[in-house]
């Protein structure tokens, strides 16, 4: 090989470049391996579970500790395409894996991100929905649901009613890949509409169904989330953009205001696995032109990273007792600001809780142990690539048993009791009615 022909090897890129087009199973595939086998430092390829017809899960991993947990360093995921006829999300992901790579080492931003955040990201939730669109339609594709015909953002466990709904293969996946990682942030993408929705999608009149809205404790961390991804995305921020469709100011909307939802991802999420997400629709059309992704992808860039960073809002920490064991299972939340379903350590004595530049009073609970209480002040640090640290030491010795012993998880049944009157059991021709006029499903 003469000298020539070298630096031109060594000029090109390790992974061919991404085209702007619809990748399907097997060339989605062949890109993340190729990414995985050429990055190997900063990426880890792995599957969660596979589809009903048998089609891998795929989950990229990046970050500077890609195949371990690190203490301290929070989790991230995006997922795609779990409705399988809406597929701007699964390409924009692909060139959001092609971007971080590629940019690792010479974009300090992207540098910092990627070693300070362990980002997952699963372009297709549903690949044999997306494989079973022979039509695309901008309206609705025989390929939404899953290959069983189950609607996946229908099939989570719901908080508010009862949720009969027979469990996917997709769906268990995602649930058993949720309960094994301490995921801190995410967000779900979608098409049909143009704007970030946040929880609950669900509710009963405590979270103000009553009022048309359905509130976490958590809602001015979850406005701003809304927020930072639409203000940056030109399109969406107008509210306007899709035709005959609802307006939505700033781009924002509360799901439970747009529409009610049983058993969607999003609140599940923030109820059962402590992770806050919302959901991002990201084209009017849902199943768009390919010559149209080039647009989606400028629209969207700057808000998919800039949304990752805001998993380092807040605090995050260690709870330890008097002899500086880490203690797994206690529960520690914002003192009026309790969960449903309280948030708690993880195996690691762990805890990570997204919050505004404020005042704040955390209370860690200990079975047969009196509340401790400390006072914190949340500075502005989401550009610091970390949350606030705070390690919290207790002034007693814990026995491991009585923790580990106490219940770690909550039931998967409807933690907030429904009146005979709630919103949630609006009469058939009503949810009928709302149906119709809202065209576009999450």
């Amino acid at each position: 090989m003469d000298l020539a022909c070298l630096w031109v090897g060594l000029l090109l890129p390790l992974v061919a470049a991404l085209d702007f087009k619809y990748h399907h199973q097997e060339e989605m595939e062949a890109f993340l391996k190729s990414v995985a086998q050429n990055y190997s430092s900063i990426t880890h390829l792995h599957s969660i579970g596979r589809s009903v017809k048998g089609r891998n899960l795929w989950v990229l991993v990046v970050g500077r500790f890609p195949k371990e947990h690190k203490v301290g360093v929070p989790a991230f995921k995006y997922v795609a395409n779990m409705h399988g006829d809406e597929t701007v999300g699964r390409e924009l992901l692909l060139h959001l894996i092609d971007y971080l790579v590629t940019n690792h080492g010479k974009d300090p931003e992207i540098t910092n991100l990627i070693n300070n955040t362990q980002i997952h990201i699963m372009p297709s939730m549903n690949p044999d929905g997306f494989e079973a669109v022979k039509k695309p339609d901008c309206f609705y594709s025989n390929g939404r649901e899953n290959y069983n015909g189950e609607d996946l953002n229908r099939n989570f466990p719901d908080a508010f009613e009862y949720n009969n709904a027979s469990r996917q293969p997709e769906t268990l996946a995602v649930m058993k890949w949720i309960k094994n990682k301490t995921f801190v942030l995410s967000a779900n993408l979608h098409g049909g509409a143009l704007v970030a929705s946040y929880p609950f999608d669900n509710g009963v009149p405590a979270t103000g169904s009553l009022h048309s809205r359905s509130l976490t404790p958590d809602d001015d961390v979850f406005q701003h989330l809304a927020h930072t991804y639409a203000s940056r995305n030109p399109n969406m921020a107008k509210g306007d953009q899709c035709k005959n469709k609802m307006n939505f100011p700033n781009g924002v909307t509360n799901g439970y205001s747009w529409y009610p939802l049983r058993g969607g991802m999003q609140d599940y999420n923030y109820i059962w696995a402590q992770c806050f997400e919302i959901t991002l629709e990201l084209s009017c059309c849902k199943y768009p032109r390919e010559e149209k992704l080039p647009n989606f992808w400028e629209d969207n860039k700057a808000s998919l990273i800039e949304y990752i960073k805001q998993v380092h809002l807040g605090i995050k920490g260690q709870v330890f007792d008097q002899n500086g064991i880490p203690l797994p299972n206690v529960i520690v939340e914002v003192q009026d600001r309790k969960h449903i379903c309280p948030f708690r350590t993880n195996r690691f004595g762990e805890y990570y809780l997204l919050l505004l530049p404020g005042s704040y009073v955390i209370n860690v609970t200990v079975p047969g142990q009196a509340p401790f209480l400390t006072r914190v002040v949340i500075p502005d640090n989401s550009q610091s690539y970390s949350a606030l640290k705070k390690d919290l030491k207790l002034p007693f010795q814990v026995q491991q048993d009585s923790i580990l012993g106490s219940s770690s998880s909550c039931p998967m049944t409807p933690l907030y009791k429904i009146s005979s009157h709630s919103p949630t059991t609006k009469p058939q021709l009503f949810l009928f009615l709302l149906t119709l006029l809202h065209i576009f499903f999450k």
